[in-house]
């Protein structure tokens, strides 16, 4: 198969698709992979890495696209890079569909075949390809919440560890998944004090075990969530229902009423946000102030740290691109359902059922399109 690895272009992505260890994978098993120059510059590695490792360099998105089978990216295809696509192409990359509406038209539009990193499944209910990039934004929550908070950037000018003699910072995490756990753990580390809110009994059990006293692990319901949200100093939104617009728990009179200088990370917001008053923002201007609380809301969050980040998603994603390029899509989608629970669209068909719902589309089953 012919692969293309376009260069990102969302504003300050530094990620790339493929790394040269990846691209040696597949060139050792006699597939074409096709890399636009500079794609990996934003990592530390120059075109001829990927010549070493097997592929070939092309000047422009245009030409990867025009010569590749399947496009392997890391964020949404922007509008530029959807007007690309063809008929029957694959694009694997995440996607985050629910909400952007645009986004949804254009690749239905397109003809392709787009398989979304965030909706392919395990044998456990994970969600193996967004748990890395979970990974690192839960982590990385916590420290640009501590940016948020200091007084230059509109924050209370709160540490959240303290000091002896000075309370730490109330830091309250909403979701105790891949998220809600790595920042609770980077929180902990840091001495603040954290709670974590999640409606499933046995995450609240996993997060006692994990934790102990060093977490308090609270069931969710509107009235914990305001009055927990209301004591914070910092609010990490780490909700995710797979493939759907994250619910808004946070509503607009909460963040009226916290403290000034208080400060939110929704890292939700690719699905949407899980806060009110959330809008997506860019590494270049990540942050804003709705009634004095500094709202962080970078929709790439792990792009920040692009080379940790890319080499943990190659990881997750490489299996599933040798078995795309091996066996096609029809067969590698028919043969491994959790691969399938990824399909979002093909062929001008809506087949994620949240998706079509968040936009009031049609949607069409998955079996009707293979």
């Amino acid at each position: 198969m012919k692969i293309g690895v376009p260069k990102e272009i969302k504003n300050h992505e530094y990620r790339v698709g493929m790394v040269p260890s990846a691209v040696k994978e597949l060139t050792l098993q006699g597939h074409e992979v096709f890399v636009e120059q500079n794609a990996g510059s934003g990592i530390g590695f120059a075109d001829q890495d990927y010549v070493d490792a097997g592929a070939q360099i092309l000047a422009t998105a245009a030409e990867v696209f025009d010569i590749a089978e399947m496009i392997v990216k890391v964020k949404e295809p922007q509008a530029v890079e959807r007007a690309m696509l063809k008929h029957d192409q694959i694009l694997f990359t995440y996607l985050h569909l629910a909400p952007d509406l645009p986004q949804t038209e254009d690749l239905i539009n397109s003809g392709a075949v787009c398989i979304a990193y965030e909706t392919v499944t395990d044998d456990k209910g994970g969600l193996p390809l967004l748990a890395p990039m979970s990974e690192v934004a839960g982590r990385m929550s916590i420290q640009a919440g501590a940016m948020a908070l200091e007084k230059s950037h509109g924050g209370r000018g709160m540490l959240l560890g303290g000091v002896p003699g000075v309370e730490p910072a109330k830091v309250v995490i909403i979701g105790g998944g891949m998220v809600g756990t790595n920042a609770a753990q980077i929180a902990v580390g840091m001495g603040a004090d954290v709670t974590v809110l999640d409606r499933s009994i046995d995450v609240l059990r996993r997060l006692n075990v994990q934790f102990g006293s060093s977490v308090k692990a609270v069931y969710s319901t509107a009235d914990a969530i305001e009055k927990h949200v209301l004591e914070a100093d910092l609010v990490i939104g780490g909700v995710l229902i797979p493939g759907a617009a994250a619910p808004k728990l946070v509503t607009r009179e909460m963040i009226a009423a916290m403290k000034p200088g208080s400060a939110i990370v929704d890292v939700a917001i690719d699905q949407g946000g899980c806060v009110a008053t959330s809008k997506a923002t860019t590494h270049q201007d990540p942050t804003y102030i709705v009634d004095d609380v500094v709202h962080y809301c970078v929709a790439n969050m792990p792009g920040a740290v692009a080379r940790t980040s890319t080499f943990a998603l190659n990881n997750a994603t490489l299996p599933y691109i040798l078995k795309l390029a091996k066996l096609g899509y029809k067969e590698a989608l028919t043969q491994d359902k959790h691969l399938l629970n990824g399909l979002n669209v093909m062929h001008g068909k809506l087949t994620c059922k949240e998706v079509a719902e968040a936009h009031g589309l049609e949607y069409t089953p998955v079996a009707a399109v293979l």
